[in-house]
């Protein structure tokens, strides 16, 4: 009987008429998925962080980026730390809105999301604007001396600073001498060049391509929970008597919130 028993449970599953792990193959594939995803995120993370440790030289995160919106420089990292917890904020929106999805509530699956697709909206506008600040540059570029490439920055005092890499400062009389003979200069990144980091041009290109490639990722959630939330209001999963499409898509999205998390520490924190 026991033989028998399993071999009945044997073709039942084999046969499609079972879900292994007692979960819907819609989550079975979502996983999948972001596995696969994470091995891509992983590698480009993986590759960034050998170019930084063969790199002469690398660009610090709070020096770099330290705009502010309609407020100029001056405050280090402010913004981005804003965008990552409007990120991580949304986040938690959307547990909210899975949760009253299991309570079938649709008001609450309706606002929870909604919040969810706000919070998608701002970081991919921040997003951009972090963006073009950085293709732009700073007001005052890079310039090439006689001790090799130097970030130009003046501090509250608006006394000079020359920044060197590797943490080195040049400031007074010596940082006003290799001002006044420099050969070149450069303001802001492209493919090929970047003030932020002139010896080391390939920065500018991983900062493009993941950051990009994330920021593609937030913006394909934001659709999907947009498409979701119409549905929602319409009452397709209503009708249906479950929302776990609201779930599949929490699910990515909690994803690219955790990706966003390594993609902030290996840019902008280390």
């Amino acid at each position: 009987m026991a033989e028998h028993s399993d071999n009945i449970t044997r073709t039942e599953l084999w046969g499609g008429n079972g879900s292994p792990f007692r979960i819907s193959y819609g989550k079975q594939w979502m996983w999948m998925f972001l596995v696969s995803d994470a091995l891509t995120f992983g590698g480009l993370l993986t590759a960034y962080g050998f170019a930084r440790h063969q790199a002469p030289s690398w660009p610090i995160g709070e020096e770099t980026f330290n705009a502010m919106p309609f407020l100029g420089n001056g405050y280090p990292l402010l913004y981005v730390a804003l965008m990552t917890f409007i990120l991580i904020v949304s986040s938690v929106t959307m547990v909210l809105a899975v949760e009253a999805g299991h309570r079938l509530d649709k008001k609450g699956v309706i606002k929870w999301l909604l919040f969810t697709v706000v919070g998608g909206l701002f970081f991919v506008g921040s997003q951009g604007w972090e963006w073009y600040h950085f293709i732009h540059g700073t007001h005052f570029g890079s310039i090439l001396t006689s001790e090799g490439w130097a970030v130009v920055d003046y501090n509250s005092a608006n006394e000079l600073i020359l920044r060197m890499g590797r943490g080195l400062t040049v400031t007074g009389e010596k940082a006003a001498t290799l001002f006044d003979s420099a050969t070149a200069t450069m303001q802001g990144a492209n493919l090929i060049e970047n003030e932020y980091a002139p010896l080391v041009p390939q920065y500018a290109n991983f900062f493009f391509f993941i950051t990009g490639f994330h920021g593609f990722h937030v913006f394909s959630g934001v659709v999907f929970n947009f498409i979701i939330l119409i549905n929602v209001v319409r009452g397709v999963y209503e009708k249906r008597g479950h929302y776990e499409m609201v779930e599949k898509v929490g699910l990515y999205w909690h994803f690219i919130d955790l990706v966003w998390v390594f993609v902030f520490t290996f840019f902008y924190l280390l």
